[in-house]
């Protein structure tokens, strides 16, 4: 009888069961790996909004209330989200030094840590604008549309040139030369003081990055025609040229004309 031979060949069956074995395998691994790193990062939020709880309860809850529900002397923070936290610390502008007709830029009280931690416990009181992602951060968006962008929506209360200006009752509209990138976001979407919100519907992101793309441009190109007054516009520096220079001429002809006398 003639012997049989091998194929060499696997059964079709044995190919799918092989491949069934792999995926399982790939995909427990990936879920293992992916559940610990959750696993982590959860707990060390946790660990973080605790920390800005206990800081909360020892710097703020005095004013903004048990929970931060708010009291009479201070607003609620349920809501506001981690931006708007990382905004009004992260200036220095909270913990207000006294009360006044807006909260103002100063030193700032906390570190880093605490800052971000204070951010991650109000974020977890209520829903609101998050932190922003570094890739809107970076400066590298479109410095033209980002100008347009702020003529638009901006310049009426910040000056084209970002130096700010005057607004009604004791307010102001602050300068905005040097102003952390993340601030500025976070400025847009939580719209602290007098300033209106700007969401997502409004301004995009990347729209918000082209602006502060365009404002990290004025930082670096200062104005190439030298002393610029402040960048306050035209009435401000024709008044400057009205009393300075035309008084100064008027000064050196009525001397010039006294000594002819």
């Amino acid at each position: 009888m003639p012997r049989s031979r091998r194929t060499g060949r696997r059964s079709p069956l044995a190919s799918v069961a092989l491949l069934v074995i792999g995926l399982l395998t790939t995909g427990g691994a990936y879920a293992l790996v992916t559940s610990s790193a959750t696993a982590s990062t959860t707990s060390a939020s946790a660990t973080t909004a605790e920390e800005g709880e206990k800081l909360f309860m020892a710097n703020c809850a005095s004013c903004h209330g048990i929970g931060a529900v708010g009291t009479t002397d201070a607003p609620s923070l349920v809501g506001v989200g981690a931006a708007a936290v990382d905004f009004q610390v992260g200036t220095g502008r909270m913990p207000m030094a006294a009360s006044g007709p807006q909260a103002e830029a100063k030193p700032v009280q906390f570190t880093d840590e605490q800052v971000k931690a204070l951010a991650a416990y109000v974020a977890t009181l209520g829903e609101g604008p998050a932190i922003p992602a570094d890739e809107f951060l970076t400066g590298e968006g479109d410095v033209a549309l980002g100008a347009e962008l702020f003529r638009i929506n901006c310049a009426m209360c910040h000056n084209v040139a970002g130096a700010g200006g005057a607004l009604t009752e004791g307010k102001f509209a602050p300068d905005l030369k040097d102003v952390d990138p993340a601030h500025v976001y976070e400025a847009m979407v939580t719209g602290p003081q007098n300033m209106p919100v700007f969401n997502d519907l409004n301004i995009t992101p990347e729209e918000k990055a082209d602006i502060i793309a365009y404002l990290e441009y004025l930082n670096d190109h200062p104005s190439p025609g030298g002393l610029d007054l402040g960048g306050l516009g035209p009435v401000s520096e024709g008044l400057f040229v009205w009393i300075f220079a035309l008084g100064a001429i008027v000064a050196v002809t009525v001397w010039l004309t006294a000594k002819s006398n």
